[in-house]
């Protein structure tokens, strides 16, 4: 595995953006995350410079932003280790824990609602909690994105590991890209000093009783 291209400006400053998953699942609800990263390459101009780096076993693309580097950093490893690959990128890339953001799927909101969050505990998502043992914290920003709960009685980890069906890939295009939008809003804000909001869930989805408030 090679290392990615250097572009990395010494008198920037860094931001580490992980998609959180399970390696070679693509197309699974609990990789969303990793779909918001590629959605993310893409309207960064950079799908063509993913690289794996086996410093911190994942592959990675680098993003110029103003006047901010974004690491962009895709586990080479099942979601419940996915952690031990951003805490090595952190200090491979020399990344702060606050300028560190997770994006992961969140069964407490339907397919379509996106949040932001700082901290907070990993509520039974074993790739966050990987990432919170791994950085010895839990004060990184956390971007959900809403894949909904199953219907009756499915087990809960047999859904997230199960595909969008038809007509939630007709709504993901539209999900992918308002998460990218709010995720670059909050990152340009916070590096021009502007202080970023993080309550307001966005998006089409119909609001259930645990969108309601702070949540971990």
């Amino acid at each position: 595995m090679s290392q990615p291209c250097a572009v990395l400006r010494a008198a920037a400053s860094r931001v580490l953006v992980a998609g959180l998953g399970n390696h070679g699942l693509q197309g699974t609800r609990h990789n969303v995350g990793m779909a918001v990263l590629t959605q993310l390459a893409q309207k960064l101009h950079v799908t063509d410079q993913w690289q794996a780096d086996r410093r911190c076993c994942a592959d990675v693309a680098i993003a110029n932003l103003e006047e901010l580097d974004l690491v962009l950093l895709k586990p080479r490893r099942l979601m419940n280790v996915n952690g031990f690959s951003i805490a090595t990128a952190a200090e491979t890339y020399n990344v702060d824990i606050k300028d560190i953001y997770l994006v992961h799927d969140d069964v407490d909101k339907p397919l379509g609602k996106i949040a932001m969050k700082l901290g907070g505990s990993a509520r039974g998502h074993n790739g966050v909690r990987s990432c919170i043992s791994a950085l010895h914290s839990d004060r990184m920003v956390r971007l959900r994105v809403g894949i909904g709960r199953p219907v009756g009685e499915a087990m809960v980890d047999h859904f997230v590991l199960g595909r969008f069906t038809s007509a939630e890939q007709e709504v993901l295009p539209q999900v992918l890209e308002q998460a990218v939008s709010l995720l670059l809003e909050h990152i340009l804000q916070g590096s021009r000093g502007t202080t970023a909001a993080l309550a307001p869930d966005r998006g089409q989805g119909s609001a259930t009783p645990s969108d309601k408030g702070d949540q971990g």
